[in-house]
Parts: structure tokens; C-alpha cells; sequence
């Protein structure tokens, strides 16, 4: 979207293009992997799925909410960079609303950021709420977190030691794959930890405790990661998604 000049996406949008919305965070993800992963990831799902469907993508969501311990390795960790609840709700949503007064009726969130969804959600609900108040009646929003469209078969392929749980999957097989296939050159596999899948309480503690988060900062090991399993994972979930994206919006 924002490559675009300001009238020939006027013209995509009154030819009725949804848009997609990538969704990320500023997080570390171990001493193998820059902190812009769920970034550069969110934004790569929305590309290809838009090449498949010719939605418009947005510009991303570049911070997301607070990494959290059982599933991020907790904000504590220094690069992590959280935003509260309430900012997270409000950016998301204002951009449905702004893309409503653009004239777009159709948008999806694809979120690469474990933590973001439900954030996510509730700004989206309360966008929709309010401009139905204001008589807008036919938006119609989609929350789509990539791992989600990975199904049985492709887990079964990808881990055949055993599947850690996607709450686990922070800096391992899953991020690692998909960024050897999308940006190599921002991956040193030399220094991945590997590591056993994180034990951690089934309960969270506030404040953190930081003893419990692996001092990689990874709750799996990468180790396992190569570019192929990420072109599988890449195939998996982008499919779904347009699946969904075609069912739901009617293309």
C-alpha cells in the first residue's frame, strides 16, 4: 500500500481490493535471529497471499504486545519492545476504521505475533461497533495468525521427534525454517541454542521471573530448521489463508 501512489490505490479500492494487515512485534528471538522476525515474517504471509488473491497490503504493525514468558520468553528480556493492551486495541482499531473511510470493506489482520491476537480483536470489534453506529454496515474483518493454517500432516513432516506445542515454538523449528527461506541473510545457525523445549509453569507469574526463561531466550531449538521445511510451512499456511480470505470475502 504505502509503494502505491495516493490514485491508483484510490482506484484499487473502489474496485473493491480488501486489504491485508501484518501484524508483528519488536521481540528477541535468540542469538540467532534479529528482533523483527514476527515482522518481516507477518508481512512475507500477507505478500504471498496477496499475489494469490489481489488484495492490497498494508503497511505492518511494527510493535506488538508485551512478549510473555510462556510464550515469548517474557518482556523482561532486553531488545523485547511490548506495548500496553489498550495501544495495541487502539491501533488496530483505528487502522479498520481509517481503511473504512477509505472505502475498503474488507480486512485481515495476518498476525505473526503470538501475543497480538486478541488485541487484535477487541480493536477490531469496537471499529466495527462504531462504524456501524455511523450506519456502515458491510465491513467485515478477518484475524488470521499464520501457525494456525499449518495442519496435522505438515506438523507430523516438520517435527518428527515431536511437536513442542505452538506456545513453545518462539525461536525454533517453525520461525527459524521460515526465515532460512525468506531471509537468509538474517539467520546465523551457527548460533542457535539447542536446547530441549522450555519447562515452564503452567501459570504465569508477575512480575516475571527471569530464572525460568532459557538464557537464550528460545522456549525450542532451531537446530532442526532448514529452508525446505520453511517452504512447506510457507505453502501450508499461505494456502489455508486464501482459502479463508476467498470463502470469507466472496472472491
Amino acid at each position: 500500500m504505502e509503494e502505491l501512489d495516493a490514485f491508483t490505490y484510490r482506484d484499487r479500492v473502489a474496485g473493491g481490493a480488501p486489504v491485508l494487515i501484518p501484524a508483528g512485534s519488536i521481540e528477541q528471538h535468540g542469538p540467532h535471529m534479529p528482533l523483527s522476525v514476527d515482522v518481516l515474517l507477518s508481512r512475507k504471509m500477507a505478500g504471498t497471499v496477496a499475489e494469490a488473491t489481489g488484495c492490497l497490503v498494508a503497511a505492518p504493525i511494527v510493535y506488538g504486545y508485551k512478549s510473555q514468558q510462556r510464550s515469548g520468553g517474557g518482556n523482561h528480556l532486553t531488545g523485547s519492545t511490548g506495548l500496553d493492551a489498550a495501544t495495541v486495541i487502539a491501533i488496530a482499531r483505528t487502522q479498520v476504521l481509517e481503511l473504512a473511510r477509505h472505502g475498503v470493506r474488507q480486512v485481515a489482520f495476518v498476525n505473526g505475533h503470538y501475543e497480538n491476537y486478541q488485541f487484535l480483536y477487541e480493536g477490531a470489534d469496537l471499529a466495527i461497533r462504531e462504524l456501524r453506529h455511523d450506519g456502515i454496515t458491510d465491513m467485515k474483518v478477518l484475524l488470521l495468525s499464520y501457525w494456525d493454517f499449518v495442519d496435522d500432516a505438515a506438523i507430523a513432516e516438520l517435527y518428527p521427534d515431536g511437536f513442542p506445542g505452538w506456545d513453545l515454538e518462539h525461536g525454533g523449528v517453525l520461525e527459524t525454517s521460515l526465515m532460512l527461506l525468506l531471509h537468509p541473510d538474517l539467520v546465523d545457525m551457527t548460533r542457535v541454542a539447542d536446547i530441549p523445549p522450555a519447562q515452564l509453569p503452567s501459570y504465569d507469574v508477575l512480575p516475571a521471573r527471569p530464572e525460568i526463561t532459557p538464557p537464550s531466550g528460545c522456549l525450542s531449538s532451531g537446530a532442526a530448521a532448514t529452508a525446505e521445511k520453511g517452504q512447506i510451512l510457507l505453502d501450508r499456511a499461505s494456502a489455508g489463508m486464501v482459502a479463508a480470505i476467498r470463502g470469507e470475502f466472496g472472491m
